[in-house]
């Protein structure tokens, strides 16, 4: 397996590229920004596909790399179901999977420091965000933080943990770079408290000035969604309303792009065939599924995903291998529910 830990120093944060093997699907933990060439350049170096971006809560000391990786690699980016970013290809909750070739993380909810926290379990590792870090833990006192939840989030979910799993923070400001969980439970000063009560107390009168960057940080990762309306301008998006009137036409196939976990949980449109996001490619070759719809069968093809980003990604890249008559719809699965649309299991 390939693991790598990269460090911003400006901020404090770690940014995890995972890959089970060379020339294989990646993915990539709480990006900065400012590393991103750094990134693409390892990325390159190390013969990977980078497939997926994740940040396990909204920062407010950095600028994420989330929009700039999707933006580069065409990777599906992802969050919590919590996050107040305006557009996310995938949001994940509690029991869900995030997948790339070879290898499975376990998607925790573990708010308190932020109300979207989350981290990610991997065989022997986890991945916490700020809400257990090493001998230390994530501040609460904003973005609808919560001492009461966090403590929930750590003792009753991380702690429980294996003792021999090695702990992964978002951020570490001492120089260490991995801990245990065995470890936090023996040496870990804010987990000495013999109450839920004790720990709020703590948490609560800690008077720690606000990050440096959160004024800029915020609002910045709250803006990181492709902007659907470039691809609307071009005339490559319906509404949901419109993609309504549109199914059952003869002319017409919607495909959907989501992975198969997405299409369990929160249904499909029925009549759509599922060419998955990243397949997207050889579905568009000659003698791919979405080239003999669009080519020999004379079909307009609408895409649509979870929210609008990954189908705004397939239309772009369709209309570069020349499939003039594919669209997305805007908002997707998301947009078509709240037009009232069918859904089947």
């Amino acid at each position: 397996m390939i693991f790598r830990q990269l460090f911003d120093s400006v901020s404090g944060t770690y940014t995890y590229l995972l890959a089970s093997r060379p020339g294989g699907e990646a993915l990539i933990i709480d990006p900065v920004l400012e590393k991103v060439d750094r990134y693409l350049q390892l990325v390159r170096e190390l013969d990977l596909k980078l497939v997926k971006a994740v940040d396990t809560h909204l920062h407010a000391d950095h600028i994420t790399g989330l929009g700039a990786l999707r933006d580069h690699t065409q990777c599906i980016t992802v969050m919590g179901e919590q996050t107040k970013a305006d557009v996310v290809a995938m949001r994940v909750s509690e029991g869900d999977r995030v997948t790339i070739e070879g290898l499975s993380l376990d998607v925790l909810y573990t708010p308190g420091h932020t109300d979207d926290s989350y981290s990610y379990v991997m065989g022997g590792r986890v991945f916490t965000g700020d809400t257990l870090l090493i001998r230390g833990t994530g501040r609460t006192d904003f973005q609808n933080g919560d001492p009461r939840a966090q403590y929930d989030s750590i003792f009753n979910k991380l702690l429980r943990l294996p003792d021999e799993t090695l702990l992964y923070p978002a951020h570490d400001y001492k120089g260490d770079t991995v801990s245990t969980i065995g470890e936090e439970k023996r040496f870990n000063p804010r987990l000495r408290v013999k109450s839920i009560d004790e720990y709020v107390q703590l948490m609560n009168n800690l008077n720690l000035p606000n990050p440096k960057m959160m004024d800029v940080a915020v609002p910045a990762n709250v803006h990181i969604g492709l902007h659907q309306d470039e691809i609307a301008r071009k005339g490559w998006a319906v509404s949901a309303t419109q993609a309504l009137d549109l199914r059952g036409r003869t002319d017409v196939t919607l495909v959907d792009l989501r992975e198969k976990s997405e299409r369990e949980r929160h249904g499909v449109i029925p009549g759509s065939i599922h060419a998955p996001y990243p397949a997207l490619q050889e579905n568009f070759d000659a003698g791919g599924l979405l080239h003999a719809l669009a080519v020999s069968a004379g079909k307009r093809i609408i895409f649509y995903c979870a929210f609008g980003e990954r189908s705004a990604m397939a239309v772009q890249a369709a209309q570069d291998v020349g499939l003039k008559t594919a669209c997305h719809i805007e908002g997707g699965i998301d947009a078509w529910k709240k037009a009232g649309g069918p859904v089947a299991s």
